[in-house]
């Protein structure tokens, strides 16, 4: 008999498995974790490898407590090594409110915000339990119309919403978050005074240093972003040095190119509150002297050409004659003194 022919074949290699301390790790990237989430797997990694099971040794090598540690390391065996219950977990309650307007209130009140859409929801609340004899809330009021968006100009309503989700996106920064110092240069307030004569609008752009009490001002035809702009490189022309921040309302002068100048100086920009005049108290006691003591005592004008000369020979009365409290510098003249690095340029302002 012949002998069965012979097969040569191409033997296959060992799988190696990875020990389940790569395992956890590997999993971990598979699920996407995050940058806290795999720090908790080294924890837990460290504790059963280099600490050999010892607590205190692996909080003190990644700076936490050991009642944070316990805390993690008890779900992850709870949960039979699983490295998924290192995760953050959801943080929404558990009970939500619920929508508590009926059917009837539904539409008894969209019939009154219908009849009446310029009324709001302080208004219809009168005027719901005058006509229906039934008390009810005005967060009631105001969720239907949300809802429904029972508004009498819906353009108007829908600019706002976008404008709320940008504002959400990238919010401000407050001037609240700012140690204000005493230095100069190191922040000035701005602002605008608006000027009604007739049917006529002028503008005039307004700055004061924090810490030294430095005022300038300049009258414009329109209030533009433009125009904030080129008053803020005259601003730096007439200190002569870098300015480090800028506080601001939320006026819309002050955005677009504004913005753009204040990146190229590389000035960090602070805002004041909504409706908070006491966060720049300097700008607005400054804008009442430069009205009170020149403007309305026969120097207004209209016209920016005329007005702005004489204005520039009243701010040199006022920073270098007229005296101010500061805190930090008794005269200003003493500010150009070499020592303190600071010079004022007033020709051609």
């Amino acid at each position: 008999m012949r002998k069965p022919a012979s097969f040569y074949f191409f033997k296959s290699k060992p799988i190696v498995l990875k020990d389940r301390y790569e395992q956890w790790r590997g999993v971990a990237g598979l699920l996407g974790f995050t940058t806290q989430e795999r720090l908790r797997v080294e924890w837990m990694v460290f504790y059963y490898t280099a600490a050999k099971e010892k607590v205190t040794l692996t909080a003190q090598h990644f700076g936490i407590s050991r009642k944070t540690f316990h805390k993690w390391f008890k779900r992850f065996k709870d949960s039979k090594y699983k490295v998924r219950s290192l995760a953050d977990r959801s943080r929404a309650p558990h009970r939500k409110r619920r929508w508590e307007v009926t059917l009837i209130q539904e539409e008894r009140i969209r019939h009154l915000r219908k009849r009446y859409p310029y009324y709001g929801k302080k208004k219809l609340k009168v005027l719901y339990e005058k006509e229906y004899s039934e008390d009810i809330s005005t967060w009631k009021i105001e969720r239907v119309i949300r809802r429904y968006k029972l508004y009498p100009d819906q353009n108007k309503a829908e600019k706002t919403t976008r404008k709320r989700a940008r504002a959400r996106q990238k919010p401000k920064k407050r001037i609240t978050q700012l140690v204000k110092e005493g230095r100069p240069c190191f922040l000035f307030q701005l602002d605008t005074i608006v000027i009604y004569w007739n049917s006529l609008k002028r503008y005039i752009l307004t700055a004061v240093d924090h810490a030294t009490k430095l005022g300038y001002a300049r009258m414009y035809k329109n209030k533009s972003s433009r125009s904030a702009a080129d008053f803020l490189y005259r601003l730096r022309y007439l200190v002569g040095q870098p300015i480090e921040n800028l506080q601001t309302d939320n006026g819309s002068e002050f955005a677009w190119e504004f913005e753009r100048a204040t990146a190229k100086l590389g000035i960090q920009r602070y805002f004041s509150r909504v409706k908070t005049p006491k966060d720049n108290p300097e700008i607005e006691r400054f804008n009442q002297t430069l009205e009170y003591e020149w403007l309305y005592n026969s120097n207004l004008s209209l016209d920016p050409e005329e007005l702005n000369p004489r204005l520039t020979e009243w701010l040199v009365e006022y920073n270098f004659n007229r005296p101010h409290q500061i805190g930090v510098y008794p005269d200003l003249l003493a500010l150009q003194d070499p020592t303190h690095n600071f010079s004022l340029k007033v020709k051609g302002l």
